[in-house]
């Protein structure tokens, strides 16, 4: 069964004009601020407070993840909304993020949940910082873009996780019951689907 999706709203601010000094100030008077999310690129600030159905999605996208990677045997390091920066220039909170393979500065995956605009903004910041693969989860669908050369390129499958099935991700990110979304993952993955 899935679910009607009635579109929840983040809180979204963004100011442009910040230095990288003012924006550290910033970071610093949200340091214990729980549900709160600060992303910098190049002089503009966003100051995110996530709404409860935002944080439902980034954690059971997780969990599904999760047994993904045990039930593939693929060797991984969930690093979370870890902050990732490149000094003055750009600075990004993902909702989730993975090293595959080996824990590296810069995760191979970020995932974000989207329930304000700012994709291409948010992408921007992710090229800055040299994130291979970039997810993005909006009205009910994944969008993938893997770093090329020349920027971002829209893909339909993962670079980073190829044999994942992104429609069988969907699909239990959509049913009503986590429980049910839980089995019916594990169980199409066991069996190769």
């Amino acid at each position: 069964m899935t679910q009607t999706l009635d579109k929840p709203t983040d809180q979204r601010f963004t100011h442009s004009g910040i230095n990288w000094q003012q924006f550290r100030f910033i970071q610093a008077g949200f340091k214990n601020s729980p549900g709160i999310r600060l992303f910098y690129y190049k002089g503009e600030v966003e100051i995110l407070a996530v709404s409860q159905d935002h944080e439902v999605f980034s954690r059971t996208i997780a969990g599904l993840l999760f047994d993904y990677f045990v039930e593939k045997g693929i060797e991984f390091y969930p690093t979370g909304s870890f902050t990732q920066e490149k000094e003055g220039v750009a600075s990004a909170q993902a909702d989730e993020s993975y090293c595959i393979g080996s824990l590296k500065k810069i995760p191979d995956l970020s995932i974000e949940v989207v329930f304000t605009s700012g994709t291409v903004s948010k992408l921007k910041r992710y090229q800055e910082l040299g994130v291979a693969e970039v997810w993005f989860w909006e009205d009910g669908l994944f969008t993938l873009h893997h770093l090329r050369v020349n920027g971002y390129e829209r893909i339909y499958a993962s670079e980073v996780l190829p044999d994942l099935d992104i429609d069988l991700l969907t699909r239990c990110l959509l049913m009503a019951s986590r429980v049910e979304a839980v089995r019916e993952f594990r169980r199409a993955i066991s069996q190769g689907q």
